[in-house]
């Protein structure tokens, strides 16, 4: 799931109209070991995509339950589950762009941008700080 070392990946779509929707539900995966690290639910409102996490599978989650200890305000201590990590990605004719992911394992906010590869399969998201040179690149699986 965008959580261990959320890094939102960059996904582009080929070029013309949109032709994927990234609504559905996404299985993230960890940065440190590559395996299923839990599920995302995208939903558009209005134009403007959101994520809320569904699950959490890797450890080191401390319990079945975990909470968001590094986030800041509001978030601290929230259940990551039913967390909204995704917000404000507005599709901008190449892919989506404008919006914030949410590391909750650091709890910090990244820029972030995505885009839909291999056929509507993949979401390629992209989280950065400044400029996109200066960020990492994720891949998440549709689930659904």
């Amino acid at each position: 799931m965008l959580l261990p070392g959320v890094a939102c990946a960059q996904a582009q779509l080929p070029a013309g109209p949109q032709t994927q929707s990234p609504a559905g539900l996404w299985t993230t995966y960890s940065d440190r070991s590559g395996k299923a690290d839990g599920l995302v639910r995208i939903t558009e409102e209005n134009g403007e995509l959101q994520g809320i996490v569904e699950a959490v599978f890797s450890p080191p989650a401390p319990s079945a339950h975990p909470l968001c200890e590094e986030c800041p305000g509001e978030l601290k201590n929230q259940p990551i589950v039913g967390m909204k990590i995704l917000r404000g990605l507005r599709w901008d004719g190449g892919q989506y762009s404008g919006g914030e992911i949410l590391d909750p394992d650091e709890g910090r906010f990244y820029r972030c941008s995505m885009r839909i590869s291999d056929g509507g399969r993949k979401l390629e998201l992209r989280g950065y700080v400044g400029i996109p040179l200066f960020g990492r690149t994720q891949t998440w699986t549709r689930r659904e």
